[in-house]
């Protein structure tokens, strides 16, 4: 019966129907998903620190402790090394932190020079910028900002960061209970299927937790040939801390478009102002830019990220500008992995539907149960 689930499994092919539900399923998600937004992002984040610490937990388990127990000393060893790091680097942060703040508004100052250089020279070429004075005007809306930033923006800034706080909380007591009852919530849902369905049933679990663990895999390949990619590129530029630089552009593509936005404007400021006098450095750290998140969007996702999920690259690029449009920033981020578990899904269910052989078993097995469970009911 294996054999034939199996020779089943491999005849069946996805057709345009189960797709289409997997795309429209894909798309409810993420909608729902916008809706509760602060018990996905801790789960998320629950998620990550779940497949860091998975292979120290069943390392553990294989040597011969209880799951229990393994799960507690991996979450309490990767708490007192967090608590650790927090000690040592938090007085020296505090330390650095003023120096931090001058060389940031360093940094905005040089921005903000290349900018209004980079507008002065537009008008000497375009009458129109001239006559609408842009310069000043660019000069007069950043003098307004700067005024009244901490008036407009730092409240509303405080505000959110209070809001998030204990949401994000709950990523570390998410994943701990992951790392101690997840091998009992897999047997909980196992024990729902039906006979006839088990074996597919332990199979779409694996495949589900596969998908995700495969997409952060991924998404650390892609960031690493950011990193790379960008670090190179400004070493051979000429500006100051490439790798640091590229390394934090790279974590901040994790969010794309706006994410990219962020990095592209980090890297401008700082080469900005180590070339004050010479723009063609920030407008070369410019098109490095654009052509780094070209190869990652065309090239580096699909190699990463979609070869890890199985994806095919048209897929990918396609799925990325829909998650955004239908759940906006948090759909840009979430759309490849919860495509990935709707394509198991789907698929399993779809091969479910269309094996004749499995619905045969699972009918036999209900009249075998209809007859056990009427056969003392019957007259003599």
């Amino acid at each position: 019966q294996f054999y034939t689930m199996n020779l089943s499994s491999a005849q069946y092919r996805s057709g345009p129907v189960v797709w289409a539900a997997i795309i429209a399923g894909t798309c409810l998600i993420l909608f729902l998903f916008q809706k509760i937004l602060w018990l996905v992002v801790p789960f998320v984040l629950a998620l990550i620190i779940y497949y860091v610490l998975l292979p120290l937990k069943l390392r553990l388990v294989l040597g011969g402790m209880s799951h229990d127990s393994a799960a507690g000393w991996v979450s309490g060893g990767a708490f007192a090394l967090f608590a650790l790091i927090m000690a040592l680097g938090f007085p020296r942060f505090l330390s650095e932190a003023v120096s931090w703040q001058e060389s940031a508004l360093r940094y905005l100052n040089g921005g903000i020079h290349f900018l209004t250089a980079t507008i002065a020279q537009l008008e000497q070429r375009f009458e129109m910028l001239a006559q609408a004075h842009a310069s000043a005007e660019v000069t007069r809306q950043i003098a307004d900002f700067s005024a009244h930033f901490a008036e407009k923006y730092v409240p509303t800034i405080a505000m959110t960061v209070a809001a998030w706080s204990p949401t994000l909380l709950l990523a570390p007591f998410l994943a701990f209970f992951m790392l101690r009852d997840g091998w009992r919530f897999r047997k909980f849902l196992a024990r729902a299927v039906p006979n006839a369905y088990f074996e597919r049933s332990l199979v779409l679990m694996n495949q589900v937790d596969q998908t995700a663990r495969l997409y952060f895999i991924g998404l650390i390949e892609l960031t690493l040939l950011d990193t790379l990619c960008l670090a190179g590129g400004l070493w051979l530029i000429g500006v100051s801390g490439p790798l640091l630089l590229g390394l934090l552009t790279a974590v901040l593509a994790w969010v794309p478009y706006i994410g990219s936005v962020l990095g592209c404007l980090l890297v401008v400021l700082v080469a900005a102002t180590d070339f004050p006098g010479d723009p063609g450095v920030a407008y070369a750290a410019i098109a490095l830019f654009i052509f780094v998140r070209l190869l990652d969007d065309f090239f580096f996702m699909p190699l990463t990220i979609g070869k890890s999920l199985n994806m095919h690259p048209l897929l990918t690029v396609l799925m990325i500008f829909v998650g955004g449009a239908v759940a906006g920033v948090p759909g840009l981020m979430l759309v490849l992995p919860v495509l990935g578990v709707a394509m198991v899904l789907g698929e399993t269910i779809g091969m479910l539907v269309t094996d004749p052989r499995l619905r045969a078993r699972h009918a036999h097995e209900r009249a075998l149960q209809q007859q056990l469970v009427t056969k003392d009911l019957k007259l003599p």
